[in-house]
């Protein structure tokens, strides 16, 4: 009996998970998941508790719960830039010409 091996298909990320899933408003869906990363790092980095937290972002207890498991369909991309205002991080928003490689602009949100 011969061995048969089975080949995987391995196709290159475009950078965007949510688009290479094909899910709708993938740029602003990985724009918040990096921005709720970085707000879950400094909460933890700062060891606030959840209601910590909720009082330091004028929230409820159950938004830094859903924030925490990346449940981020109740957050706008501006909502959680003034979570990190709140937590005395500064947000830039640079606006420059798009890679001539590339076919369109793109949303590209980076932690420093």
């Amino acid at each position: 009996m011969g061995k048969t091996r089975n080949r995987i298909e391995v196709v290159p990320s475009s950078g965007n998970v949510f688009a290479d899933l094909g899910l709708p408003n993938a740029e602003e869906k990985q724009t918040k998941a990096r921005l709720a990363f970085a707000i879950n790092e400094i909460v933890r980095s700062q060891k606030l508790s959840q209601a910590a937290a909720a009082r330091r972002l004028d929230v409820n207890q159950p938004k830094i719960s859903a924030l925490r498991n990346y449940q981020l369909q109740g957050f706008s991309v501006e909502r959680l830039m003034k979570f990190l205002t709140a937590l005395d991080r500064d947000v830039e928003i640079v606006i420059h010409h798009k890679s001539q490689r590339r076919k369109g602009g793109r949303i590209l949100v980076t932690a420093a």
